[in-house]
């Protein structure tokens, strides 16, 4: 599955693997920093940028495919120093519009997706 390979490439730290499943201009949500970046290589440079101030660990829980190219993932997000003491411990929702059979944009929202909440400014930033 294309969301649990994305995953899986990311906690490795296998950047080229994640990327190989995204589309040339896909957009992506800089939550630590504010903001999107667009395209291949500046989500490269978010997460290089990422990684070295800290180590986010992140595992799909529950996956809710919708109606036309829209996946709303549930994870369990695990954020730590890179010393090992824990900054952010907990459940958050990614949504991902596939296209072609590649990730073409991906959000955060704060809710459950059945809840009809909307997201905060935080995350909701564009």
């Amino acid at each position: 599955m294309l969301i649990a390979e994305a995953y899986s490439a990311f906690n490795r730290r296998d950047i080229d693997g994640a990327l190989a499943l995204m589309s040339e201009n896909v957009s992506w949500p800089t939550a630590s920093e504010g903001g999107r970046v667009v395209g291949k290589e500046e989500i490269r440079a978010y997460w290089m940028r990422q990684w070295k101030e800290f180590d986010p660990h992140v595992e799909p829980v529950e996956v809710i495919d919708r109606e036309g190219s829209k996946t709303d993932v549930k994870v369990h997000q695990l954020v730590k120093t890179l010393s090992g003491d824990v900054l952010s411990d907990m459940d958050v929702w990614h949504v991902y519009t596939i296209a072609n059979g590649l990730i073409e944009r991906m959000d955060l929202r704060e809710s459950d997706p059945t809840s009809h909440q909307t997201p905060s400014a935080a995350f909701s930033k564009r």
